[in-house]
């Protein structure tokens, strides 16, 4: 199915106001869902879109009118032999509607050659506008509302990603790479021209405001299997988060802020996981400055397309018991969450699995295995 693109608008506030908390406030007094089936993106309204069609049909018979009216002596009126100016509108009216009754004809030789080289292309022109204008506001989007519909009935257990800057489109790039089908991705964000960028990777994109309840509803947030945040602010990233969270109680979220007094401000929101770009690339100039191949290798790890990835699921119910240097996967375990808690592959509570336990793991990527980067047992 082709990738689709949708059009709304957007806005921005700041979270370390008042108005954070006024927007809670709000949320509570949300009436339920209000169904808005996704819409196709246009530049122009459809009344303006009308309008210029319109506009352009009646310019194109006023030129029309004014060259029959111009050699009017070449025209002859077989009723009353005289062509007036509302003669002239009447002949041009039949001849660009090729109606052609034969009361008025032309009968010079100039008269039928604007007919051939004027009045033709323009008749040919006006028939084009006419049935462009009914294709367009009767069958296509009549066709696209069906199909957006069928589009929105169809999202469920999808990558909803708001925000398509340099890390929303990283994720999305990223995402692909590790085999999400793009159609199972859709982007929001308020800029035509970076959700080109994602439609032309296959993703499903709506122009809108994230922080809206009705934008949020028409990408059916609930159904989501998670939801990426990167709304290039840090304010309007969280006012997201919050929205996202009272929509969608259960459904998993990732945020990108840039001031470390923001990350607590993310995490009361509701976002499950805070990212701060600005601290990690510190860490990887930190690591830089105590090793040339550091930063190369936490790059790697964090791209599928590295030669080494960094893995995380649930134990299988064949670990349970096993250390975690005996993972099945042959991948080398390197923590494992337990209860909310984390454990380091030299603790304790990693030398023997339980049921639930979440690992965090190395394996080698399709590179890697070309490359040299295996694990222990040569998988």
């Amino acid at each position: 199915m082709p990738p689709s693109r949708f059009w709304l608008t957007g806005s921005t506030i700041d979270a370390r106001k008042p108005l954070v908390s006024e927007r809670s406030k709000s949320l509570h007094s949300y009436r339920g869902p209000r169904f808005k089936p996704l819409r196709r993106a246009v530049r122009v309204s459809a009344l303006g879109d009308l309008s210029i069609r319109l506009g352009l049909a009646l310019f194109l018979l006023m030129v029309v009118v004014f060259v029959h009216y111009w050699d009017r002596s070449g025209l002859v009126d077989t009723h009353d032999g005289y062509v007036s100016f509302l003669d002239v509108v009447y002949f041009t009216m039949i001849s660009v509607t090729t109606t052609g009754f034969g009361d008025i004809i032309p009968v010079s030789d100039r008269a039928r050659l604007i007919e051939a080289v004027i009045v033709t292309p323009i008749r040919f022109a006006v028939f084009f506008i006419f049935v462009g204008t009914a294709y367009n506001f009767i069958i296509k989007r009549s066709w696209e509302k069906w199909r957006m519909a069928r589009i929105q009935e169809n999202l469920s257990d999808h990558i909803v990603v708001l925000g398509y800057g340099v890390s929303g489109s990283e994720s999305v790039a990223e995402l692909i790479e590790r085999g999400i089908d793009p159609q199972k991705i859709v982007v929001v964000d308020p800029s035509e021209e970076r959700l080109t960028k994602a439609e032309d990777l296959g993703c499903n994109v709506m122009a809108a405001d994230a922080s809206r309840d009705s934008t949020l509803e028409a990408v059916r947030i609930r159904e989501a299997q998670t939801v990426l945040v990167s709304a290039g602010r840090d304010d309007t990233s969280i006012l997201i988060v919050l929205t996202v969270r009272h929509l969608a109680p259960d459904v998993p979220i990732s945020v990108v802020v840039r001031a470390d007094d923001n990350e607590f401000l993310a995490r009361q929101a509701g976002a499950n996981n805070v990212i701060n770009p600005v601290r990690f690339t510190g860490l990887l100039l930190a690591g830089s400055a105590k090793g040339a191949h550091i930063a190369d290798y936490l790059a790697d790890l964090a791209s599928v397309t590295g030669r080494v990835q960094l893995v995380e699921r649930e134990v299988t119910e064949e670990e349970c018991g096993n250390t975690i240097s005996e993972l099945a996967s042959g991948g080398r375990g390197l923590r494992i969450y337990r209860n909310g808690e984390a454990m380091g592959f030299w603790e304790d509570g990693c030398q023997c699995l339980q049921p639930g336990d979440i690992v965090v793991e190395i394996v080698p990527t399709e590179d890697g295995h070309s490359n040299g980067d295996t694990t222990s047992d040569g998988a």
